[in-house]
């Protein structure tokens, strides 16, 4: 008994002793805008004991009374932070948020780096930048937000993609997009992640940036972060989602019926012919457009989990998206599923896996869009006075014009889907030896299967159309002759394919850091990388499709006679980039900057001639503004950064500096004709790599720590580009079916000015304000071409046209070349007394420059053409601005390009094709006009190109323009919600241009091609709703 006595005395003892060494400490949390925070973590640093914060902000816990006490607060949305504990009980902690933090920070190839320590040029785009405009593809979320980077659309239908250039053009055969980096994945795409679930946006522009990734940089590289969740942090969810609806933002001006009507009798009469309209008073008539275009729905829906434990952090996210056509509705769709799992642990002290996996589910249908043939080709020209059906059931077919056919039958009869379906994943170990030293192995991969179909079924627009595939409107096949006097039968065809893509990466680096006497700081990287990418596809066609009915159409169910027409088809590549690199920086006292970097790359697509390349580059900084002798009181921030280096291009066909077989061959054999194969592209052994090399020198100022300015100048020259000149057929294998071969010749420059102003009121202030200015101006210039040729040739004007756009010495690339005017003939006797002659000119017809002084137009030869302008532009500019006010915000986004130029090429140049309704203004006897020359039917040179036909693209457009409120956190508190905000958003509310085609913002997927627009598909006006929930 009295042992056991004893015992609970001891134990009674040792508990008061250990409560005795413990004390209690009370606490509020807040945000940086002055906010409690509810449910943030707060761990004593080193043990498991935690607590959370109530919905007031406040937490209680229990600390140790004797030694240093810390404390580590985390919650979602906000930075963690560690507060240390002498005598207090009572504490007041504010959080920064992630955003703020961010802004501190960027992340650079293998690593990052605080902003005050760049010495290269870096744009970055915090969250809230990413998802102002709802936009479908992160892709969108660039455009005017960052200078230097030139986003345009390839097209506008749901789902297309973007052509990204930062900082300039420089490239016309090897690819012109900038490297995409997502979460460490090298060559992911921005189109396939959910903007909802990025984090950060860092865009590496100048090559000291950009040198680290060596070949694959050269275009500059874009860095994607997504979310991830944080330690000790509890389970937080998020749901974004909107809705809205979808229309065309502009239309054409086009006759009606009877202005066409008494437009073209008089162009019949001028051409000698007899008028086609008895009657003109044919009203309005049908309007194609109307017809055509239709109202869309779009919506996204997203759902993210995030959290973390004492050793792991995670966030999952599910994402949404689907948009119909404006043009087609579910024949032009696009539909993508996402989900996103990162993942982080510290399985020791020293070791961490990081582990991340981004998967895509797309789903698209399409339509012929931007080209002749086209349906808003079919639609501009169509005729006013043609009903859309000539009797019930039945389109009507315009039989007139062989090339123009009834755009909503065209629609009708299209089917063209494809699926594609991606994983991007990282598995990343990191263990750190030190404090200093760390070393990084990873493995990347990036696979897709894309799947296509297109069922091409026996149509008929109406006689001699093109788009024909059955003999008349009975829908009667064709048959094909196969042998002597043997035919079988076509029938409804189907084309189906299955390709699949794999990338993968090795990759090792160490990462050294370390500071002496708080004076010299030393950071280094060391490391290889091992890149891999395979395709292959398998591909076929069948005919005979039962019922000609879509119900039908497989490959499996094709009914062609012994399988003759029906063909199979295949594919595969392989390529690999080999790598080393290293990077070095020191910083004094952290005012005096320098790094450099040096790469070493080996492709697979070059020759054992010149398969590998070593690419350097060095920059520095100043900090003036940690001077001593720097004493101004506005002027808290100042440094002067400069840097210069080269990089590497490879991007071009495999096997470019090998002979194919991949031509076409005709041999006798035993007296009979035999097709067979024969060398396609030349061999070039000697081909190498197309190098950059870039300088930059740039200056970042912050006043009263509210205004930010960042300045850039860069030249950026390309040499030795990568591309194909037409040659002739004397290097003896350039035939039928053959290629020319892959050089290096012509020289590229681009020089620019970067401009950055932005202002971000105090936190205090009850306003809250931010405002983003940004201005670019680049000027583009071919330096040299291949030895022997004059020029490249670009895009033709019309059907059978002169060459529009070339690559040529002294001028941009895709410049303008053609006729200059200086008005119209308005008298027979202007004619007869003009000091040039025009050859064939009679009144109201265009006046021609006579650009070589022979006092005569040559039609014969290119000696009066001139540049006509391109369609690079001048200035870009955006603005963008958000405003705060008790809930109430208000954000929205400007983008303007000034000085380009837009070829009108969607105008068949055809006697009944429909046309715009400025003709009506045109040429009608002597003092109507000097504008607008005369219509005829007859022989005229009015329809080549001229710069009548080139227009100015300026334009600004207001993208995004958003409204939204945000619920008091008192009464979130009380449903245990942590955020609720409901907004209300309109996309391409307005623009202002005097471009007179459906959307000035045109893009390209050839440099030679950019400004040519052949009815591109116009971006739609969006007004939308959404709800944004955490808890």
């Amino acid at each position: 008994m009295r042992k056991k006595l004893l015992l609970v005395s001891f134990l009674a003892l040792i508990t008061s002793i250990a409560f005795a060494q413990m004390r209690k400490i009370n606490g509020t949390v807040q945000g940086d805008n002055g906010a409690v925070v509810a449910g943030a973590s707060i761990t004593l640093k080193g043990t498991t004991k935690g607590t959370t914060t109530n919905n007031d902000g406040k937490f209680s816990i229990d600390v140790p009374t004797s030694g240093k006490a810390v404390l580590v607060i985390n919650s979602i949305g906000f930075g963690s932070q560690e507060v240390a504990i002498s005598n207090q009980t009572d504490l007041s902690i504010k959080l920064t948020s992630d955003s703020k933090q961010l802004e501190d920070v960027v992340v650079v190839g293998y690593g990052s780096v605080r902003k005050r320590d760049l010495t290269g040029a870096v744009g970055s785009l915090a969250p809230r930048d990413i998802v102002r405009a709802n936009p479908a593809n992160a892709t969108q979320a660039l455009q005017g937000q960052v200078t230097g980077v030139v986003i345009t659309k390839t097209s506008n239908k749901p789902g297309q993609g973007f052509a990204i250039d930062i900082r300039g053009q420089n490239t016309i055969t090897g690819a012109t997009e900038p490297l995409v980096v997502i979460d460490g994945v090298i060559g992911a795409r921005l189109r396939d992640i959910n903007p909802q679930d990025i984090q950060s946006i860092d865009i590496l522009k100048d090559a000291s940036s950009t040198a680290i990734y060596g070949a694959r940089g050269a275009n500059g590289v874009i860095i994607v972060e997504t979310k991830n969740g944080a330690i000790n942090r509890k389970p937080s969810m998020e749901y974004n989602g909107y809705y809205g609806i979808q229309q065309t933002a502009r239309k054409l001006d086009l006759l009606t019926a009877e202005e066409y009507a008494v437009i073209k009798n008089e162009a019949f009469a001028f051409g000698g012919q007899a008028m086609p309209f008895s009657n003109t008073n044919l009203g309005t008539g049908t309007n194609w457009q109307d017809s055509v275009f239709s109202s869309a729905p779009v919506q996204s829906h997203n759902l993210s989990l995030s959290g973390g434990t004492l050793n792991t952090r995670y966030s999952i996210g599910l994402g949404y998206f689907n948009q119909e056509g404006i043009v087609g509705a579910d024949k032009a769709n696009f539909g993508r599923y996402n989900a996103r799992l990162n993942f982080s642990t510290d399985m020791s002290e020293k070791l961490k896996l990081n582990s991340v996996l981004l998967f895509s589910s797309d789903m698209r249908s399409t339509l012929p869009e931007n080209g002749i043939g086209s349906v808003l080709y079919n639609t501009i020209n169509a005729f006013p006075n043609e009903p859309i059906y000539s009797s019930p059931g039945t389109f009507s077919y315009m039989e007139e014009v062989s090339d123009i056919i009834n755009p909503i039958a065209q629609m009708m009869n299209q089917y063209n889907w494809s699926t594609a379906n991606k994983f991007v994943g990282k598995e990343e170990f990191i263990y750190e030896f030190n404090e200093n030293l760390s070393f990084t192995n990873r493995f990347n991969y990036n696979y897709a299967n894309v799947d296509s179909k297109v069922f091409s079924p026996l149509v008929w627009y109406g006689e001699g159309k093109y788009a024909n595939t059955a003999v008349n409107a009975d829908l009667e096949s064709p048959e094909v002759e196969i042998g002597d006097s043997i035919f079988i039968t076509r029938g409804a065809a189907v084309y189906e394919e299955r390709s699949t893509f794999l990338d993968l990466t090795y990759e090792s680096f160490l990462n050294y850091e370390k500071t002496w006497n708080e004076t010299h700081k030393v950071k280094g990287t060391l490391g290889a990388s091992v890149f891999e990418r395979k395709g292959q596809s398998l591909n076929g066609v069948a005919f005979g499709i039962p019922n000609n009915s879509i119900d039908y159409a497989d490959i499996s169910a094709n009914t062609a006679q012994g399988g003759y027409l029906n063909n199979v088809n295949s594919w595969e590549f392989k390529e690999r980039l080999l790598s080393t690199f290293l990077r070095a920086e020191y910083a004094y006292k952290e005012k005096y900057l320098v790094s450099g970097i040096l790469r070493r790359d080996g492709s697979s697509k070059f020759g054992p001639n010149s398969r590998w390349g070593i690419f350097p580059t060095i920059s520095g900084g100043w900090l003036l503004s940690d001077e001593a002798f720097f004493k101004s009181k506005s002027i808290d921030f100042l440094k002067l950064r400069m840097s210069y280096g080269v990089s590497g291009n490879d991007q071009i066909p495999n096997f470019a500096y090998r002979a194919l077989l991949n031509g076409e061959g005709v041999y006798v054999f035993d007296d009979l004709i035999t097709q067979g194969v024969a060398i396609g592209r030349p061999a070039n052994p000697d081909l190498k790599w197309e190098t950059t090399r870039q300088f930059n020198v740039g200056l970042d100022l912050t006043w009263f720590k509210v205004i930010n300015f960042t300045t850039n100048y860069f030249i950026k020259n390309t040499n030795d580009l990568l591309f194909q000149p037409d040659v002739s057929a004397l290097l003896g294998s350039y035939g039928p079916g053959g290629y020319p071969p892959i050089i290096n010749a012509g020289d590229v420059s681009n020089k620019g000015w970067e401009f950055e102003l932005a202002y971000q009121s105090d936190k205090k202030n009850l306003l809250q304000t931010n405002l983003n200015f940004n201005l670019t101006t680049i000027n583009n210039k071919v330096v040299s071409v291949p030895t022997g040729v004059q020029y490249i040739p670009g895009a033709s004007f019309s059907v059978g046209g002169d060459v529009a756009t070339r690559f040529q010495e002294g001028y941009e690339i895709g410049y303008f070349f053609g006729y200059q005017t200086a008005g119209v003939f308005q008298t027979q006797e202007e004619i007869d007394n003009a000091a040039v002659v025009q050859e064939g000119a009679q009144p109201g017809d265009l006046i021609f420059v006579d650009q070589n002084g022979d006092g005569k137009i040559n039609f014969s030869d290119d000696s009066d053409k001139t540049n006509l302008g391109s369609a690079i532009p001048d200035f870009t500019m955006g603005f963008a601005f958000n405003f705060k006010l008790h809930g109430f915000d208000l954000s929205g986004n400007v983008y303007a390009a000034l000085g380009q130029e837009i070829i009108r090429n969607y105008e068949r140049q055809q006697p009944y094709a429909n046309q715009l309704a400025y003709v009506i203004d045109r040429w009608t006897g002597p003092g109507s006009t000097n504008e607008h020359p005369r219509l005829t039917t007859g022989p005229t040179n009015n329809n080549l190109f001229s710069d009548y036909f080139v227009e100015d693209g300026s334009f600004v457009r207001l993208r995004n323009l958003q409204f939204g409120y945000t619920l008091p956190s008192t009464v979130l508190r009380k449903i245990h919600v942590e955020s609720l905000r409901v907004y209300v958003a309109a996309n391409n509310l307005i623009t202002l241009t005097r471009y007179m085609g459906f959307d000035p913002d045109l893009g390209s997927s050839s440099v030679l091609s950019a400004g040519v627009d052949y009815g591109m598909y116009p971006q739609a006006r969006s007004l939308m709703s959404g709800l944004q929930i955490k808890f």
